[in-house]
């Protein structure tokens, strides 16, 4: 069972981390005492698997003394739990101007005292705990989706690999909303006004070989083929998937053989690839 403790001064980050450890499959506790960490683990290991990955969000108020936290994390390890520390931070001035705009009062604030006292403060007191972390990330200016690129080479640096769903539609029911990239294939014949392939989809070879005989359907894969080439590499820095949506009137024919067609091309050429087709499903 594997624990990764989320932690670091406040405003550097610590929940949007956690909410993207949730999204990588995390169970995610936040401000545990540290006293109850054995506790926890008990618990979690008497389930037989159903929560294998935790992270937990500590800060500053949750941890009394270091001695107690060394204890627990000893805890942990002799329940045979794998424990990793993610340590985040940030500079005093980005930290400062976080606080301004969410206008939340410091764990260890005092009234009247200037906010960066207590950041001070804070930064001695986590001192040794940054010492212990395995993994540091510093977040001043990152978005979202480059902190999560960050936090992920952190923390399961062998996952990396980027995933490319392929889509197909109908326009009829509206573009897909989870789509990032989308690509109409109306262009192409229809067989949906040959009688013999109304009642097929694209997903029967006579409906296939019907779309592919057309020697434009053939030249527009290649294309797409090789402008994802060229595009996913780029989306592939600070992201994990991509659904790239293929589009015909109805969702049955056009769409999902150019689905079927672009995903075995993208697999083939050694990606992570899934295809579904909408409005078959549904």
């Amino acid at each position: 069972m594997e624990f990764l403790i989320i932690t670091g001064l406040s405003g550097a980050g610590k929940t949007r981390a956690a909410d993207i450890c949730e999204d990588l499959g995390y169970y995610c506790v936040d401000n545990l005492p540290v006293a109850l960490l054995g506790r926890f683990a008990a618990l979690c290991l008497a389930t037989r698997g159903r929560y294998e990955r935790v992270a937990l969000v500590m800060d500053v108020r949750s941890v009394q003394s270091f001695d107690e936290l060394d204890a627990a994390l000893e805890e942990l390890r002799a329940l045979d739990c794998q424990v990793r520390i993610l340590y985040l931070e940030a500079e005093t001035d980005t930290i400062l101007r976080r606080y301004k705009e969410s206008r939340r009062p410091h764990p260890l604030g005092k009234p009247g005292e200037p906010l960066r006292r207590a950041m001070e403060r804070e930064r001695a007191f986590l001192a040794p705990l940054r010492e212990r972390a395995d993994f540091i990330v510093k977040t001043d200016a990152a978005p979202l989706n480059k902190l999560k690129a960050r936090i992920c080479d952190c923390i399961q640096p062998e996952d990396r690999s980027f995933a490319v769903n392929v889509l197909s539609f109908g326009y009829k029911k509206g573009i897909p909303p989870e789509a990032d990239l989308v690509f109409d294939v109306r262009c192409l014949p229809n067989p949906f006004y040959e009688p013999d392939l109304q009642d097929l989809t694209g997903l029967d070879a006579p409906v296939a070989d019907y779309v592919f005989r057309n020697g434009n359907a053939q030249i527009l894969l290649k294309k797409l083929t090789e402008l994802l080439e060229f595009l996913l590499p780029l989306y592939a820095s600070d992201r994990r998937e991509l659904t790239v949506a293929v589009g015909c009137t109805g969702g049955h024919h056009r769409s999902v053989a150019m689905a079927q067609a672009l995903a075995q091309a993208l697999e083939d050429s050694g990606r992570l690839v899934s295809v579904h087709h909408r409005d078959l499903e549904s």
